[in-house]
């Protein structure tokens, strides 16, 4: 990920997410059980990129949960891959970016932060310890890719063997996640999760209506295969690590009384998907004409870029030198800009999450 807080500068619409269902939160903090012997509560946020998009939110469930616990210690546990920003995360937590605005660390005493820069897939906490599980706009991505897709760039456009190799290593994987929480979790203890997935329309990030995200991604990628920038295999290599799941399927393993997931104590309360607008296509339209088509592509690209870049860059051959490899990537974003430019209609990046909530009994 790049540094200096690119994640969420560029993904306004992620914390829109976050902030419209922060109330899952507060009623999650409502439902805990006092904690034994003056234990402290512990909440995760897992997957929290730089922190950015969560920080009102977090802020304020740590007030709830001062508010109810008045005296609790509180650690507060950001997780994700190695390669996170973490130092944004921590310099924004306190307020040492000049943003004092949520700065839950400053604000109320008895709060410790900690990190870990390890993948969501593995337990990542000691048993019975966490009181309450946060994530959102992460768990969309699969441990590993299973192969690499011949025809697309993603699963949503993908089919036969290859479609049904990516549902069934997201199954896997959605079932580890959830026993590594059951694990995690204290008894009385919640899950608040806001995955990417796909609604009962079909709809998925960026392909709500109009033009498809991810189409238009693929269709970027094979013009500069076709014109020999890049290769065959570097076309193919470009596969997101990445499956959206629908509501029944992020709700199998917990309703099935027979599944691992269902033994380890793990019971929905609700789930719900929903549609959130983006914001810059929202912003563009608001301006009824003062914004140009150019302006708003150059606004709307940048969030597009900040969490795929990495999968069109790590797709060509390392053996090309580096400059060589960003010219590329910057061509190739600088060619979905210019479409969108030359024609703004139908363009957006809409977030389509399945919204969990989730206790252990």
């Amino acid at each position: 990920m790049k540094g200096g807080g690119y994640y969420s500068q560029s993904t306004r619409g992620a914390k829109d997410v976050i902030d419209n269902a922060s109330s899952m939160l507060i009623d999650a903090v409502a439902a805990l059980p006092a904690p034994q012997n003056g234990r402290p509560i512990n909440i995760a946020d897992y997957g929290a990129a730089d922190g950015g998009t969560s920080k009102k939110s977090i802020r304020d469930t740590v007030a709830a949960l001062r508010g109810r616990f008045t005296n609790q210690q509180i650690l507060v546990t950001y997780t994700d891959l190695a390669s996170n920003d973490f130092s944004t995360l921590f310099k924004s937590m306190q307020g040492l970016d000049g943003d004092a605005d949520n700065t839950y660390y400053n604000e109320f005493d008895g709060v410790f932060v900690h990190a870990c820069g390890i993948g969501f897939h593995r337990q990542l906490i000691p048993d019975g310890s966490l009181s309450l599980g946060f994530s959102a706009t992460a768990m969309h991505y699969i441990s590993e890719k299973p192969c690499e897709i011949p025809d697309h760039v993603h699963m949503v456009g993908a089919s036969g063997a290859a479609l049904q190799a990516y549902a069934d290593r997201a199954a896997k994987d959605w079932e580890n996640i959830l026993l590594a929480r059951a694990n995690e979790l204290v008894s009385g203890g919640r899950l608040v999760f806001m995955n990417f997935g796909k609604d009962e329309q079909g709809r998925y990030l960026g392909g709500t209506d109009g033009i498809d995200m991810f189409d238009t991604f693929d269709s970027l990628w094979k013009e500069l295969a076709a014109e020999g920038r890049i290769t065959q295999d570097e076309y193919v290599n470009a596969s997101f690590s990445q499956f959206y799941r629908t509501k029944e399927e992020f709700s199998a393993p917990l309703l099935d009384t027979a599944s691992p997931v269902h033994a380890a104590g793990l019971r929905l309360i609700s789930a719900h998907t929903g549609v959130v607008k983006c914001p810059y296509r929202a912003a563009f339209e608001a301006a009824n004409g003062a914004m140009s088509a150019r302006e708003f592509a150059v606004s709307y690209i940048p969030t597009l870029r900040s969490w795929s870049e990495t999968v069109f860059a790590t797709a060509l051959d390392r053996g090309r030198p580096a400059d060589e490899r960003a010219a590329i990537v910057d061509d190739f974003f600088q060619r979905y800009e210019d479409r969108v430019a030359t024609n703004p209609d139908g363009h957006a990046m809409d977030y389509v999450h399945c919204y969990l909530a989730i206790e252990k009994v």
